[in-house]
């Protein structure tokens, strides 16, 4: 999950601990606290050893996922009229500047 890389780094930094001093007190590897602070990735499990180590909420450290907008019957439904309407519309207009061109070049 994607999580705050700089709320970790700061908590980290606020102590004055390096990354294998946190990787130990949060029993996963060095390895995983890099990936962490550059990448902001991590684990649920991960993420809970980070809000306990720190004592903060793990909601604190979590990025809220963009919520992904599904496309229903009646969104595309709604579409196709909007695309109608306008398809109508500039096939109105074109046809009406044909008419007066026709009516003026009489």
């Amino acid at each position: 999950m994607e999580i705050n890389a700089e709320l970790i780094k700061n908590q980290r930094t606020e102590r004055n601990w390096t990354q294998q001093h946190l990787a130990d007190a949060c029993g996963v590897s060095l390895r995983t606290i890099q990936r962490v602070e550059r990448y902001g990735n991590a684990a649920n499990e991960t993420v809970m050893a980070l809000a306990s180590v720190f004592q903060i909420e793990q909601s604190e450290i979590i990025i809220p996922e963009t919520p992904v907008v599904e496309i229903t019957a009646e969104s595309e439904e709604g579409v196709s009229k909007v695309v109608n309407f306008i398809v109508t519309l500039l096939s109105g207009i074109v046809i009406g500047a044909a008419l007066v061109m026709f009516i003026n070049n009489l």
